[in-house]
């Protein structure tokens, strides 16, 4: 045996021995005597308790103790009664460590309980007292008004030290008065009730003491006032609140006093805490904040701090909050209090690896264990490992290790995983900064130096025109009104999009459009941090402004889509109809009771995001334009549920619901055909089943025409209002019954009447593209049989292709755009149009024979039913698919670069076209201008 384990075993037997005299017979148990041995060995703190209160020796593995009562009639009690029973519950937790009944969660959170309960037994006590003294605090309403204790820090995740002090900030709902005889404004009232508590806890009497408490986060720290109104705090942080103090309000939880009002309060300071937008100006205060501890643990000597130092707590508590910070804004998943649930978040939205949040949980988790038996070692708020070699010899034996290097090397290994994952976040994410080159002082040097022939010289072809319209963006007021930080940003950003956009495929498009992002969002220098920290995005951006003008327009107007641009959503996996769903439910459950507006901004930025993450797929050829076009489909076909249940929960608060009554809504069109565009309008009808006499039960009764048909102008209302992030959808009802002169809801027996007697061919061909996409299943069953019935009537061929071959005719002569060097993939011979004629005539003239072709609603499925069942001549299905996803990938890429889906003719194209034609010929539906009149 060493000289340092003596000298252990030594403090040991002298600490059973004082133990032995205070309670007889505590040892003569010879396991009982190993365990005490271990208890004595880590904590010379567990040891004096029980010397002390040796009747806590049998009752430390039963269950938790609750906080004393605290008698009104003899408060000069209350601190003894409180520090006593603070030190039996922390010796219980010494005990259960020890012999493994607790992990270190379970530690933490017990150390959190006990300031939980003995904060709130103290506002409870000290309240009865005040209101004895000066009456209750009440509102100008007349309402009680009562104190609400904010924990802050690690006492608000739940994660408190052994040997903690705690981050209190006091707060009141209202102001008022008290109603007793010597009567006190609410301030008053709440101040002293806050100096008091903080007393009864925290001042050091014979008996020790319960908690330190540290009141210096609240609002302008030791400096201001003790206790504010909701009021004033949210005014305070609406105003003067600093980066810091976001990262301390993270945590912030009520602990005691009115918990349900504090929980109302932090759901009003949200927004200062987490922004709408992905908030990479974070990190410039986590710098900030890193230096400052920096300097102090050099200032002081703190290197080997298990808090402060290097690879330490801090390091992992500040690299998650940063990523809080930045991300959870945008999901509310990751706004929790308690660090190891949030980093378990992170990983599964995969901001951090899975492999990384394990290691950072195995550090942190050691780190609070070995900082929890330091400060167990003596009930003292140390954070480094005592200098004492005996000392630091105990606390490694108590953990399991032969000696201190043994442990020392697992703790080292643990601080390098935590150094190195906290640099990579700090380090600025952009290239190193290259040396000054020419558009870096070509920049600079505006509005009123620089020469644009610069930008010629970089690749620009109209460089006189760039440098005019950079010159006007450098004189906008937003850019010259900047702060210091956020000049520096757009410095660094805007000379590495000017290089990268003269790289790019079109420069002379791409930087104008940059730049109009830029100009949206120069004010808020958040966005100008996402670029400058993500180079990755700064290169989608330039692909983007090069490829789509329609993807440039929409981040400009809405900048919350350069959240899409990051390489997690960019580069992972797209979303599928089943995923698109599962989105728009969770959008759905998180939808405002009563506010309408704020639904349906949150409805539109989920449409926007969605549409840009499955355009840039299109646009990187990770996904194909066919199954691009059929989950905005899907989309438009979850975000229409969601709005016909809000439409109709407005409408029934007036006038009540038709009873066994519904509506359907039916796409046609491209929604029906799963074809949708980025930027489609929707083709939609409607049906009801009511009967003609029905009328609604609400307070203001209506007919059911007239009830269903406001419905119906709610629906499309609200798929047009105008929000902040933009509007969902254009609609088009003219396909209705009767047009634009028909009712827009039409009965089931009515739409069934119409189909049969009075439709026109072309109506019947919109038909086999159309489907129920909303509303009341019994409606949408019954537009299905009507729809079959219609598909499956004996027609006269000859007859049917006429009126098809008219129709098209017609169309040609209206609305096709092509001409020499040009083709209207649309309306153009053997174009988009002319493929959908020919698969609906054959559609109306064999489904009698084939019911089979009433199922599918979709080009390609429509094609392969019609092979199958023998009506398309062999050899012209792989043709077809080829050249219906050929045109619809070209149009796609002309409504993403908001031009007309017309393009230069080219070989495959015209392979496409033939194939078209071909297929029309053989099946002796020749279109107009091809091989017939």
């Amino acid at each position: 045996m060493d000289s340092l384990e003596q000298a252990a075993q030594a403090h040991v037997d002298n600490a059973l021995g004082r133990l032995a005299e205070r309670a007889p017979g505590a040892l003569d148990v010879p396991a009982r005597r190993a365990a005490l041995a271990r208890l004595a060995m880590a904590s010379d703190f567990a040891i004096d308790t029980l010397a002390r209160q040796p009747e806590l020796l049998a009752r430390l593995d039963g269950p938790a103790e609750p906080p004393p009562a605290l008698a009104p009639e003899s408060p000069v009690d209350w601190p003894a009664q409180l520090r006593r029973w603070r030190t039996r519950e922390s010796t219980r937790l010494v005990w259960r460590d020890l012999h493994g009944q607790d992990d270190v969660d379970a530690t933490l959170a017990g150390a959190s309980r006990i300031a939980d309960q003995a904060l709130q037994s103290g506002v409870d006590a000290l309240s009865g007292v005040l209101r004895q003294a000066h009456g209750t605090v009440r509102n100008a309403a007349g309402e009680p008004q009562q104190l609400v204790v904010f924990g802050l820090g690690k006492l608000g995740g739940g994660e408190l030290n052994f040997s903690s002090d705690v981050d209190l900030v006091y707060a009141f709902p209202e102001h008022g008065q008290s109603d007793g005889a010597r009567a006190l404004d609410a301030e008053a009232w709440f101040t002293r009730l806050g100096q008091r508590l903080a007393q009864l806890l925290g001042d050091v009497t014979a008996d020790g003491f319960c908690h330190r408490v540290d009141l210096r986060l609240r609002p302008f720290g030791s400096s201001g006032r003790l206790a504010l109104s909701f009021g004033a705090m949210e005014q305070y942080y609406q105003r003067e609140g600093r980066d810091w103090e976001r990262y301390a309000w993270i945590k912030a939880r009520p602990v005691a006093g009115d918990i349900a009002a504090g929980e109302r309060l932090l759901e009003t300071l949200r927004p200062f805490v987490y922004r709408r937008y992905l908030d990479y100006s974070a990190l410039d205060g986590l710098r900030e904040m890193k230096a400052l501890i920096a300097a102090e643990v050099q200032r002081r000597e703190l290197a080997e701090d298990l808090k402060l130092g290097p690879g330490g707590i801090r390091e992992v508590e500040f690299l998650v909050q940063a990523l809080q910070l930045i991300r959870a804004g945008r999901e509310p998943e990751l706004r929790g209090r308690s660090l190891l649930p949030v980093l378990s978040g992170l990983a599964d939205a995969g901001h951090v690896t899975p492999v990384t949040a394990e290691r950072l949980a195995a550090a942190y988790r050691h780190l609070r264990r070995l900082e929890n038996r330091v400060q167990m070692l003596a009930d003292q708020q140390v954070h480094a490992l005592p200098d004492d070699p005996v000392a630091r010899h105990r606390i490694a034996r108590g953990l399991g290790y032969p000696g201190e290097r043994e442990m020392f090397t697992e703790l080292d290994a643990h601080r390098s995983v935590v150094a190195e994952e906290f640099a990579g976040l700090l380090e600025a994410r952009r290239r190193r900064k290259a040396p000054a080159n020419a558009l870096v002082q070509y920049w600079r040097a505006l509005p009123d130096g620089g020469e644009a022939g610069v930008l010629a010289d970089a690749g620009f072809t109209d460089a006189e025109g760039l440098d005019a319209q950079l010159r006007d963006f450098a004189r906008t007021p937003a850019v010259r009104t900047l702060s210091a930080r956020g000049r520096q940003r757009l410095d660094n950003v805007l000379p590495e999009l000017m290089a990268a956009a003269a790289r790019s495929q079109a420069p002379d498009a791409a930087l104008p459009r940059g730049l109009a992002l830029l100009q949206a969002v120069a004010r808020r220098t958040s966005y100008l941090a996402l670029l400058d920290e993500q180079p990755a995005a700064l290169a989608r951006l330039v692909d983007v402004t090069a490829r789509s003008a329609l993807l440039s327009e929409r981040l400009a107007a809405h900048p919350l889509l350069l959240d899409e641009l990051l390489d997690t959503r960019a580069a992972g996996p797209v979303p599928d109809e089943h995923e698109i769903n599962d989105l728009v439910d969770e959008a759905t459950a998180r939808l405002p009771e009563d506010d309408v507006e704020a639904g349906l901004n949150a409805l539109n930025e989920l449409r926007q995001a969605i549409g840009f993450r499955l355009a840039l797929a299109t646009m990187g050829l990770r996904l194909p334009p066919v199954q691009a076009a059929s989950r905005l489909a899907t989309l438009a076909e979850g975000l229409l549920g969601v709005l016909l249940q809000l439409a109709e929960r407005d409408l029934a608060r007036q006038h009540g619901r038709i009873p066994g009554a519904g509506l359907a809504v039916l796409g046609y069109g491209s929604l029906g055909g799963r074809e949708l565009g980025f930027g489609s309008d929707l083709d939609l009808v409607f049906l009801h089943d009511a009967p003609a006499d029905a009328v609604s039960d609400g307070a203001r009764p209506l007919d059911a025409n007239r009830w269903f048909g406001r419905l119906a102008q709610r629906l499309v209302s609200l798929l047009g209002t105008v929000t902040s992030a933009g509007k969902l959808y254009e609609v088009d009802v003219r396909l209705r019954p009767d047009g634009a002169k028909g009712m827009l809801v039409s009965s089931v027996e009515s739409f069934a009447d119409y189909q049969r007697q009075r439709a026109w061919t072309w109506e019947r061909q919109a038909l086999v593209r159309a489907r129920p996409i909303a509303g009341a299943a019994p409606v949408r069953a019954a537009f299905e049989r009507i729809r079959d019935e219609t598909l499956r009537a004996p027609r006269e061929p000859e007859a049917l292709r006429e009126d098809v071959r008219a129709m098209r005719r017609r169309m040609r002569t209206e609305l096709d755009r092509s001409g020499p060097g040009r083709f209207d993939l649309k309306q153009g011979e053997g174009g988009l149009v002319d493929l959908e004629f020919l698969v609906q005539a054959l559609v109306l003239q064999h489904a009698a024979a084939h019911p089979a072709l009433c199922e599918p609603r979709d080009t390609p499925a429509l094609l392969r039913a019609l092979d199958h069942a023998g009506v398309l001549p062999p050899g012209h299905l792989q043709p077809l698919l080829d050249a219906h996803a050929l045109m619809l990938d070209l149009g796609l890429d002309c409504t993403l670069d908001q031009r007309p889906r017309i393009v230069p003719p080219d070989e495959a194209l015209d392979a496409a076209r033939a194939a078209v034609r071909a297929a029309c010929l053989a099946c002796d539906l020749p279109m107009p201008g091809v091989g017939g009149n």
